[in-house]
């Protein structure tokens, strides 16, 4: 069966595109993919540093909670001190 030349040139041509063009496909993918994974680092380092922020707000509450309750565990121990001096 013959082919026509013409055929030919087409498929070889189409067959050299491809292969030519592969490595700025293949870059291509590569320059996305790292784009992407970039875009994900930095949201998780701001993911990161809103998680430290809400923990040193829970640790600063904790810490003015335990300096406004001083007074109140000073009396308590000391009504605790009178009531077992009273009661032997």
């Amino acid at each position: 069966m013959a082919v026509n030349s013409e055929i030919i040139d087409a498929v070889t041509s189409t067959n050299v595109k491809v292969v030519a063009e592969s490595p700025a496909m293949a870059m291509g993918t590569l320059y996305q993919s790292l784009a992407h994974s970039t875009g994900i680092l930095f949201e998780n380092a701001v993911s990161g540093a809103k998680h430290a922020d809400m923990i040193g707000l829970a640790a600063t509450n904790q810490g003015i909670m335990q300096i406004y309750s001083v007074d109140t565990i000073t009396d308590a121990i000391s009504v605790a001190q009178i009531i077992a001096a009273n009661n032997p």
